[in-house]
């Protein structure tokens, strides 16, 4: 039987991150890879990305297995199953599991590009949907000091801590899984476009993962998109459907700390903000 167990303390079980993403191709209508592209970081903990020939956002999705039920965070920018079937690559990752296997469907935050999917699971037995507001989220995981505080999701012998995430969008949560040590940011921090549409609240947010990393075990950062090149502070432009030349999708707390640095130094001045690995737009 699989060991799901992984303490707050405790050592993190390793995981497998040498994989090529697929990055599109450079005609769209004749890309020869899947829809969606999964690369497992261990057994039960499953990437997803998807094709950047469906949508260009291309983002990533995470498919967490504990004892009892799984998490799949996040549903992706294509609601059709015909062009986007992650209903489908869902049910084939979790066959086997038993009758009475659930899952949970949430979210990194509310954009389009994270929720789109959604509907292909409003009638899979066994499966609850958390709702995309700050009020549905607050209930759904009992976040009840929200932003501060943390919470707890339990998926049988798996536990991730939930720590509020407000700043790119004001019901965005990041997820931490005790099992791995994998910090999921959403779009909070990636290596791309970080949108920023409340200055405050996003540092706050910032800060408050900082800390977080300073207590908890965190093997590595994985937000939902890549958008930077290989060439520090060059990203691909929006709506890009090929990016032969991407950095890993991977993250570490010192490039966290280096966004700290980035936000203090831009105050409140809107605009964009270019940084080797990321690069920071202030609404104004």
């Amino acid at each position: 039987m699989t060991n799901f167990d992984g303490g707050r303390h405790g050592m993190p079980v390793a995981g497998n991150l040498d994989v090529s993403w697929h990055a599109g191709w450079p005609s769209a209508k004749h890309d020869p890879a899947p829809e969606i592209q999964v690369h497992a970081y261990d057994e039960n903990t499953l990437i997803l990305r998807q094709n950047k020939s469906v949508h260009y956002e291309a983002p990533f999705m995470f498919l967490l297995l504990g004892e009892e039920r799984a998490l799949l965070l996040d549903t992706g920018a294509t609601a059709d199953a015909r062009w986007f079937p992650l209903r489908r690559t869902v049910d084939e990752l979790l066959a086997g599991r038993g009758e009475g296997y659930g899952l949970l469907v949430a979210h990194t935050h509310g954009h389009g590009d994270h929720v789109a999917g959604d509907v292909q699971f409003a009638d899979r037995p066994r499966t609850t949907i958390v709702g995309r507001s700050t009020e549905e989220v607050i209930a759904a995981f009992g976040l009840a000091d929200w932003p501060e505080g943390l919470g707890e999701l339990d998926l049988g012998g798996r536990v991730l801590d939930l720590i509020p995430g407000p700043g790119h969008h004001s019901a965005a949560l990041v997820f931490h899984d005790r099992r791995t040590g994998l910090l999921l940011t959403g779009d909070s921090f990636y290596p791309g476009r970080l949108y920023v549409q409340d200055a405050a609240a996003f540092s706050a947010t910032v800060d408050r993962l900082l800390a977080f990393c300073e207590a908890n075990p965190v093997t590595h950062i994985l937000g939902c998109h890549i958008e930077m090149s290989t060439t520090p502070g060059e990203d691909y432009p929006r709506g890009t459907t090929y990016q032969p030349d991407e950095p890993p999708l991977q993250m570490t707390v010192d490039q966290l700390r280096a966004l700290q640095r980035a936000l203090a130094d831009a105050g409140n001045r809107p605009g964009v903000h270019r940084h080797d690995d990321f690069v920071v737009h202030l609404d104004g």
